[in-house]
């Protein structure tokens, strides 16, 4: 809010170097909290995939997991207005890269009850087909 209300002031003032100065912060708050919202989702959609082939079994309640995981972030890396998306396709994978980390950890928690550390849990599962696994179900139209 504080921001809006110097943007007003500068613009009142006929500052507009000032004011666009205000306006890339703006946008880049915007664009962060959209990555922070990506990359929640991307955790929820991750940590399903890894039980997935941890186990190598799904539940209706995984799949249901994933599904709104991947709408959600589609949803939200949309340009509403201006059209196109927030994030290219290298930007997803470097959200969903950073994401499988806590994917990862909490999974510790979920699979087979808890029974593996995050090391032997790594050794179980394959990161990089996981990863391109989820972003082939958020960008199904693109080659990956």
């Amino acid at each position: 809010m504080e921001e809006l209300l110097s943007l007003k002031d500068l613009l009142v003032k006929g500052d507009v170097q000032g004011a666009l100065i205000i306006v890339e912060e703006l946008t880049e708050m915007s664009r962060n909290d959209i990555i922070k919202t990506i990359r929640c989702y991307a955790v929820i959609l991750l940590l399903h995939l890894i039980k997935q082939q941890a186990e190598n079994r799904t539940t209706r309640s995984w799949e249901v997991s994933i599904r709104n995981s991947v709408r959600e972030i589609q949803r939200e890396n949309k340009r509403r207005k201006a059209g196109g998306y927030y994030l290219t396709p290298e930007e997803l994978l470097e959200t969903l890269t950073e994401a499988y980390l806590n994917a990862i950890d909490q999974a510790t928690l979920e699979v087979e009850e808890g029974r593996y550390e995050v090391e032997e849990l790594e050794k179980l599962v394959n990161q990089k087909e996981i990863i391109n696994r989820a972003l082939t179900l958020i960008l199904p139209g693109e080659s990956n």
